[in-house]
């Protein structure tokens, strides 16, 4: 959903998104873990390095797969 502006409302729901999410647990950031890139960051050129990045099925297409690191938001 992209809101365009309140006072009027104004907002465009899109029917299809794609929604990429990070590969390590996140928490607060704290001292200790501020440099972790795969706990803060969802993009998706660094989180592919990651030992717990999940491919999927066809990760060039997003596939039909539920489970990976790049989802479709259907």
């Amino acid at each position: 959903m992209l809101i365009k502006s309140f006072d009027p409302v104004e907002a465009y729901l899109c029917e299809e998104g794609m929604a990429r999410f990070a590969t390590n647990d996140y928490y607060p950031p704290h001292p200790a873990n501020m440099k972790n890139m795969f706990m803060h960051l969802t993009n998706y050129s660094l989180n592919k390095n990651s030992e717990n990045y999940k491919p999927c099925e066809n990760d060039d297409f997003l596939g039909e797969d539920y489970t990976g690191s790049k989802r479709l938001m259907s």
